[in-house]
């Protein structure tokens, strides 16, 4: 069982190159020229010592390895996707579980721009002064958590989609303002101002990127921050699972 949801993630490793390496070239590109204009633009804003509880290396490095890994920080399946593209009947018509497929799916997507955009990125690190040695361990833990959560996030979005059904492009809007803004994966939580940053670090989007971003370069409470992830992972998976169960006779209906 375990072999056929690595053959859906090698499948779909695979299909993200038919057309070649050079077809996501410019994707590469633009995360390149996206990552390294913010690594020089951080360098300017803070090097006159107004901090605000981050170094400049801290910072720096938190911005790096939120690029690195953006697709694992905020996890984005083809769930979403049921109505338009038709993946999900797709997906029933196979012997498996259709959210196991999902997140193999999802997984074996991430394979091709790991190896060629993150990997000679974390190789070319040193060149822009950007060390990638976690302050902690438990940074790989939170990573774990993080991925986790994103799966139970996303399928509960996908149930929105669902609900919404030919509102597809809104749930998609919706899930760019929080990507952006409230899992902490492009600007940290711990910045927000007017006392904001106290109160968002206990909403559920924020245990997504930010928390292990937060954890790699030392600036977040290891063991709560954890406790926060896992708490919102026992709170939202079972929430994921039964909302799903309840949104498959939509599609049936909407289908009939």
């Amino acid at each position: 069982m375990v072999n056929k949801y690595v053959q859906t993630a090698r499948l779909s490793a695979l299909g993200q190159t038919n057309g070649g390496i050079l077809y996501l070239l410019p994707d590469i590109l633009l995360k390149i020229f996206t990552l390294i204009p913010l690594i020089f633009l951080w360098r300017a804003v803070m090097s006159s010592g107004a901090e605000a509880g981050m170094t400049l290396e801290q910072m720096v490095a938190y911005t790096y390895i939120s690029a690195l890994l953006s697709d694992m920080l905020v996890v984005q399946t083809a769930a979403s996707g049921w109505l338009s593209e038709g993946v999900l009947l797709r997906l029933y018509n196979r012997p498996l579980s259709v959210l196991g497929q999902l997140a193999a799916q999802t997984a074996g997507g991430w394979t091709p721009m790991l190896l060629l955009f993150s990997l000679p990125m974390a190789l070319l690190a040193p060149l822009f002064g950007v060390s990638l040695v976690p302050a902690s361990p438990a940074f790989f833990l939170s990573l774990s958590l993080c991925i986790s959560l994103g799966f139970a996030v996303d399928f509960l979005f996908a149930c929105l989609s669902i609900k919404l059904r030919n509102m597809n492009w809104l749930v998609g809007r919706i899930r760019l303002a929080i990507a952006l803004l409230l899992s902490g994966t492009l600007i940290p939580i711990r910045l927000l101002p007017f006392g904001l940053a106290e109160i968002m670090k206990y909403q559920p989007f924020a245990s997504l990127g930010g928390a292990p971003l937060s954890i790699f370069t030392g600036t977040a409470d290891i063991g709560g921050t954890l406790l926060l992830q896992a708490g919102w992972n026992l709170l939202l998976w079972p929430a994921a699972l039964l909302i799903w169960k309840q949104s498959q006779e939509g599609m049936v209906s909407y289908g009939g």
